[in-house]
C-alpha cells in the first residue's frame, strides 16, 4: 500500500512542479489541446452513430419482442462508448505525446535539471525519436487492444461485467498510461520498451497508484489537457525514482577491541 501512496505522490507533485513553473505549463498546454479537438470529435461521432453500429451488428434481433431488444441493444450501445472512452484514455496520451515531442521532451529535461544531478539526453535527432515513439506507441495499443477486447468480452458476464471488469479496465488503463508518459523520460535514458515494461512491472503497485487516479480525472473533459504538462513532469519524477540505484547498506561499526586477559589482571 505504501507504493500506491508513493505512486499517488508522484502525480501531485508533477502538477505542482507545473503549476509553479507558468511557462512551461502553457508551453505543455499545447499539444494536448490540439489532440483534444480531434478526439472531442471523434467520440461526438461515435455516439451519434452508435446506435446504427449496434443495430448492423445485430440483424439477429431485429424480430425480438420488447423488452429484449432494447435492453440488448441499449446494452450494447453502452459497452461501444464505454470501450470507445477506454481507448480514448489510452490512445489520447500517445497521440499528444507523439504530437508535443519536442515539446515534453524538454519540460522533462528541465524537471531533471531543477531537481538536480544528471540530465540524459538521447542525443538521437528528432526524426528518429518521433519513430521511435510511434513504433513503441503502435506495440502498446496492440497490448491494450487485446486487454481491451478480453474486457469487452468479459462485459457480458452478468455481476463480474458491471463490477469488476470496470476496475480492471481502469487498472489497465492507468498502468499503460503510465508506461506512455514515463517513456519520454525514461527514453531519453537510453532504455528500450522492453527494459521499460519490465521496470514498470516490478514497482507495479507504484505505477498503479501513479496512472488510475490520472486514467480516472482524464474522463472528465478538458481535465486532460490541464494535467497533461504535470503529468509529463510527474512521470519524469517517477522515472528518477524508478531508475536510482539502491541506497547503500549502512557499514556495521566495528566491534570494540578487548583487552588481554592478562593485561586486565596486570592493572
Amino acid at each position: 500500500m505504501s507504493d500506491l501512496g508513493a505512486g499517488f505522490g508522484y502525480l501531485v507533485k508533477g502538477q505542482r512542479w507545473a503549476f509553479g513553473h507558468g511557462r512551461w505549463f502553457g508551453f505543455g498546454l499545447l499539444p494536448a489541446l490540439v489532440t483534444l479537438v480531434v478526439y472531442a470529435g471523434a467520440l461526438v461521432g461515435l455516439g451519434y452513430g452508435a446506435d446504427d453500429l449496434v443495430a448492423w451488428a445485430t440483424p439477429f434481433a431485429d424480430d425480438w419482442s420488447s423488452p429484449w431488444l432494447g435492453l440488448l441493444r441499449n446494452t450494447l450501445v453502452a459497452l461501444v462508448f464505454v470501450f470507445g472512452l477506454f481507448l480514448a484514455v489510452i490512445t489520447f496520451t500517445a497521440v499528444t505525446l507523439l504530437v508535443g515531442q519536442p515539446f515534453y521532451e524538454s519540460l522533462s529535461e528541465e524537471v531533471d535539471r531543477s531537481e538536480g544531478g544528471e540530465v540524459p539526453e538521447s542525443g538521437l535527432p528528432l526524426w528518429r525519436e518521433l519513430w521511435i515513439s510511434a513504433r513503441d506507441s503502435v506495440r502498446i495499443l496492440l497490448r491494450v487492444a487485446l486487454y481491451g477486447v478480453v474486457l469487452f468480452a468479459l462485459g457480458f458476464v452478468p455481476v463480474i461485467g458491471q463490477t469488476v471488469v470496470p476496475v480492471l479496465g481502469f487498472c489497465v488503463s492507468g498502468y499503460f498510461l503510465s508506461e506512455e508518459l514515463t517513456s519520454v523520460a525514461l527514453q531519453r535514458r537510453g532504455m528500450v520498451l522492453k527494459d521499460r515494461l519490465a521496470l514498470l512491472r516490478g514497482r507495479r503497485m507504484m505505477v498503479l497508484g501513479f496512472g488510475v487516479p490520472l486514467a480516472l480525472a482524464f474522463l472528465v473533459p478538458f481535465v486532460a489537457v490541464f494535467l497533461m504538462p504535470g503529468a509529463v513532469a510527474g512521470a519524469t519524477l517517477l522515472a528518477r525514482e524508478l531508475t536510482a540505484p539502491p541506497a547503500a547498506a549502512p557499514v556495521p561499526a566495528p566491534a570494540p577491541a578487548h583487552e588481554p586477559h592478562s593485561l586486565r589482571k596486570g592493572r
